[in-house]
């Protein structure tokens, strides 16, 4: 018989690691292990090994598949995890050989998502990136149906079985297209009244399981999953923020990336992926105490890169309380902030990241003394949402009088929204920053009068005499 039954899925697994020296950039093994633990594996072996190239049938070479088969045997495991990309025909021809499951690291990272989505938006993205992948292993299951056999009472369905399975999978796949569009165009309609209200959005990346839910909770005092597993968040979480010095802003927390993050993934959490597109700045969390930070950092870049990302970015580096980096703030040539050393387990650094954010959303800060007219009670509302009141008082004649700080053309936004000038409600010497620069024009004394030809005095001289005998006749 030239096909096999296709075995239920289990969670005794054989791990398989081959280091190719053809790829410049290998995959993590203590990841491969933790991406294991976090899909609920129970790890049973691990079969490692190194090649100059993948081999074209097994990936990994004849004889240590029989190794891996004799393995699957002994342990009697449920399934055999790759930290690798398998072509389809690799992984048809492994599972015919072992007679269980296997799944490579893309197969693995899908199932992790499948088991982390909640809400409505993160299973249909799940769902199309596990149908995207299996467009292409569809067959795998039926090689027994690959093509009608000839002879009377041999021929079969296979190809019309087959045909039908794509196509229907091919609907399924434009109907979860279709969904996703109306939930980007939802998200799309929620950014543009945030733009619209001037809320700022500050969006949390990074690697997974670099701390970002962590540092999402203690800057919001709330408590959303947060849990030393990769992917732990999945399904982006958005929420007000009244940030001290900053103003309202709204903060996400998205999902975490890895290496290698496969294509259909990226593709079908762009409108996820998007709430990292539209925002003001980005926090780039990065785990410090990793010994793979720059290795983590690269993912994260070139993740932002296939989106075409291109918001400012703060590196965050996360968990200094294990390691000896103090808190503080790290500052690019240009004098801007670029990097914040924290600790958001332990409430290190909150107020370094706080001004650096400032610092960077707000530009270079000023401060005004402001003195109000009876009827400015719209526009002192505005600079309390902002959060930029930092004095308030009263003068004689009962106006109020504030000490705001924020970067000038934000005030004088705010004071032509309000029709308010600056001279009516600051001193002369902060008025005169927000006043518009005359350019002086230079003076040119002992200008030569123009020269003019022959013929343009005749005619010159026919208009004066004209104009002579018009206005004697007018007399």
């Amino acid at each position: 018989m030239d096909y096999f039954e296709r075995h239920e899925g289990g969670e005794r697994a054989i791990l398989v690691h081959l280091d190719i020296r053809q790829i410049q950039d290998p995959d993590d093994l203590s990841e491969f292990e933790l991406l294991a633990d976090s899909a609920g594996a129970d790890r049973l072996a691990l079969v490692t090994g190194s090649r100059s190239r993948p081999d074209a049938k097994y990936f990994v070479g004849s004889g240590k598949a029989e190794e891996i088969a004799e393995l699957v045997r002994e342990h009697e495991a449920d399934i055999v995890l790759f930290n690798h990309s398998l072509s389809p025909s690799q992984e048809r021809n492994i599972e015919a050989l072992v007679k269980c499951r296997v799944l490579d690291r893309t197969g693995l990272i899908l199932d992790i998502f499948a088991q982390r989505a909640r809400t409505y938006e993160g299973k249909l993205q799940v769902e199309l990136a596990q149908l995207n992948h299996l467009s292409t292993r569809l067959v795998r299951g039926w090689t027994h149906l690959e093509r009608q056999k000839g002879g009377i009472g041999l021929r079969g369905p296979g190809e019309t079985q087959l045909e039908t399975d794509r196509r229907l999978l091919q609907t399924r796949v434009n109907q979860l297209k279709s969904k996703l569009e109306k939930v980007r165009q939802t998200r799309a309609q929620g950014r543009a009244r945030r733009q619209k209200s001037d809320v700022p959005t500050i969006s949390l990346v990074g690697y997974t399981n670099a701390g970002k839910s962590t540092l999402f909770n203690r800057l919001v005092d709330e408590n959303i999953y947060a849990a030393d597993k990769l992917f732990a968040t999945l399904d982006p979480t958005l929420r007000r923020l009244d940030w001290q010095g900053v103003g309202r802003v709204v903060l996400v927390d998205t999902v975490g990336f890895v290496r290698h993050l496969p294509h259909e993934l990226v593709e079908s959490f762009h409108a996820t992926l998007e709430e990292t597109l539209e925002a003001d700045l980005l926090l780039h969390v990065i785990d410090s105490s990793s010994e793979d930070m720059h290795e983590q950092i690269q993912a994260v870049k070139e993740v932002l890169a296939e989106i075409d990302n291109d918001v400012p970015v703060l590196n965050v580096y996360n968990k200094i309380d294990l390691t000896d980096e103090p808190a503080h703030i790290g500052y690019a040539s240009e004098g801007q902030p670029n990097r914040v050393y924290v600790s958001s387990r332990q409430n290190l650094g909150m107020e370094e990241l706080t001004l650096a954010v400032q610092q960077l959303l707000t530009g270079k800060l000023t401060t005004f003394d402001l003195t109000l007219p009876y009827d400015a009670g719209q526009f002192k509302n505005t600079l309390y949402e902002l959060g930029v009141i930092e004095e308030e008082s009263y003068d004689d004649t009962g106006r109020e009088c504030l000490t705001i700080r924020l970067p000038s053309d934000r005030l004088r936004q705010l004071l032509g929204q309000a029709n308010l000038k600056p001279i009516d409600v600051l001193p002369l010497a902060q008025a005169t920053l927000l006043m518009p620069v005359l350019e002086e024009f230079e003076k040119v004394d002992d200008v030569e009068e123009p020269t003019m030809t022959e013929a343009e005095e005749k005619a010159f001289d026919e208009f004066d005499a004209l104009h002579s005998e018009t206005a004697d006749s007018e007399k």
